[in-house]
């Protein structure tokens, strides 16, 4: 929750930064802590990802004005102020310390609500009117999960919410790998353990075969939002031996034929 926060406001206080997170700063600023020492230097990946989240969310509002964003274990994250249209609905769902944290700088509101709740818990979806459009958000919360919690979360939320967008993040088998080992971003903090490491290729298969009829999936670009070569750059994306197994932003719909909801 603070790596992210951190990676966001740093990039926030930049001249060419991809991401403009005010709130973002505001928080940081107001919490008694080492970021640096903790983290490093931040090289802004977390902050082009919610750039791109953030763009995405605004382009389905500009379809559906009301709808309703839910954003699964977010944490501190600021993306509902950022994208804000002023009759949006947005509600975060997570556990009881992130809760309690967030509502000390981002209090709820009648659009903004706050559900105290594990994500992997389903009464969260039961408390959803599957009527109107829905937009959920799991950004930076399912490698931290067993690959078979992934599977039962995305596969009740298409039974009980179809036709709702979804935007993911992944990481490859690789790095998941090395944080179950125990990978150090810094000698003051270490990974959290990431048990669920998928290879690019094997998103779209593994999303049909948990949640049969989904809609079509999309990998949305995003990296490092500068200091990497060019030359690197395209070699990464387009090699055959690498180019499947980096992080990826996936987007996709519940359900065939819905994917306008």
């Amino acid at each position: 929750m603070l790596w992210s926060l951190y990676q966001r406001a740093v990039e926030s206080r930049r001249s060419d930064a991809v991401l403009h997170d005010p709130d973002g700063v505001r928080i940081m600023e107001a919490l008694d802590y080492d970021f640096a020492g903790h983290f490093g230097i931040p090289g802004g990946a977390l902050a082009a990802r919610a750039a791109t989240i953030d763009r995405t969310l605004i382009d389905w509002l500009g379809e559906h004005p009301d709808g309703l964003v839910i954003s699964l274990g977010e944490g501190l994250e600021t993306q509902a102020r950022r994208v804000d249209n002023g009759r949006m609905h947005w509600l975060s769902v997570d556990l009881p310390e992130a809760i309690r944290l967030r509502e000390a700088f981002l209090p709820p509101t009648r659009r903004f609500r706050h559900l105290t709740m594990s994500a992997l818990d389903p009464d969260w979806m039961e408390r959803i009117d599957p009527v109107g459009p829905v937009f959920i958000v799991a950004q930076g919360l399912l490698m931290y999960l067993e690959p078979e919690a992934v599977g039962r979360l995305l596969g009740r939320a298409a039974a009980c919410l179809p036709g709702a967008r979804l935007v993911f993040d992944t990481i490859p088998p690789w790095l998941s790998w090395l944080t179950l080992l125990g990978l150090h971003q810094t000698a003051r903090y270490r990974l959290p353990r990431m048990p669920w490491g998928i290879a690019r290729d094997e998103i779209e298969p593994t999303l049909r075969r948990w949640c049969p009829g989904i809609g079509p999936v999309e990998m949305l670009p995003y990296g490092m939002p500068r200091g990497m070569p060019s030359a690197v750059s395209r070699f990464v994306t387009t090699a055959a031996v690498v180019r499947h197994q980096v992080p990826s932003l996936v987007l996709t719909s519940f359900g065939a034929g819905l994917v306008s909801h």
